[in-house]
């Protein structure tokens, strides 16, 4: 699946003189506020971290009086998908206006009736509903499935998905897996070039995600500001 990434990145975590005495815990707690998430910063939503510390000294940062800051290391899970990427869910409910989705257990989408491709009929019986194509009679999405759907659009503020049945690359995973030599070559390479690129982005940290510099991270004083704020300020 698409719109997932690694990322490695360098922080400063402030933390308050009344953490001193279990800062490890304490800085858990910060980037754990962080998650599930959209972060300007990360670019992306924080879905899992690991963190490495690669020392425990700590300095108390002028004009932030009373907070310390310690430096560490993290590498990133995020989430962010964009238009035309590739994502897979599970439909939770459906009717003839819609099917809606949950991505990765925390993100929700929705695929209107205008999204949906023409072969597939909806079909209702008490507690069955069901879109059963018209083309390939054992082709189905009811509540349950696994679907793959393309992206349209992505709201960061609720973290909700437009999604779209129109490609003929999309539908029913379990079918689709079983009959990919049905689909257009070019609907095939799309495909590998895709997961090619999407293992890469897995396999291999994106340093690129924050450019070498270190970000700030304080949940309990909003006011602060990234050097990126900082710069993008001057």
């Amino acid at each position: 699946m698409e719109g997932l990434k690694l990322a490695a990145a360098k922080l400063v975590v402030y933390l308050h003189p009344s953490k001193a005495k279990n800062v490890a815990d304490a800085i858990h707690g910060e980037i754990s506020s962080l998650l599930f998430k959209f972060n300007e910063t990360f670019d992306g939503v924080l879905l899992a971290y690991d963190t490495d510390f690669p020392s425990n000294l700590a300095k108390i940062l002028p004009g932030v009086h009373p907070y310390f800051g310690v430096r560490l290391e993290t590498k990133l899970l995020l989430f962010h998908p964009k238009p035309d990427m590739v994502l897979e869910g599970e439909v939770v409910r459906l009717s003839e206006q819609s099917i809606h989705v949950v991505i990765l257990g925390f993100s929700a989408a929705a695929i209107m009736a205008e999204d949906i491709r023409e072969e597939f009929k909806f079909k209702a019986k008490p507690g069955k509903e069901v879109f059963r194509s018209t083309i390939h009679k054992k082709h189905r999405i009811k509540i349950g499935t696994i679907i793959r759907f393309v992206v349209k659009s992505f709201d960061e503020e609720i973290l909700h998905v437009s999604g779209s049945l129109l490609p003929a690359h999309t539908g029913c995973v379990k079918w689709l897996e079983r009959h990919l030599e049905e689909w257009s070559q070019s609907d095939s390479t799309i495909k590998k070039r895709r997961a090619n690129e999407q293992n890469r982005e897995i396999s291999e940290p994106d340093k690129a995600a924050n450019d070498g510099e270190t970000f700030a991270v304080n949940t309990e004083s909003p006011n602060k500001k990234s050097k990126r704020r900082k710069k993008e300020n001057s």
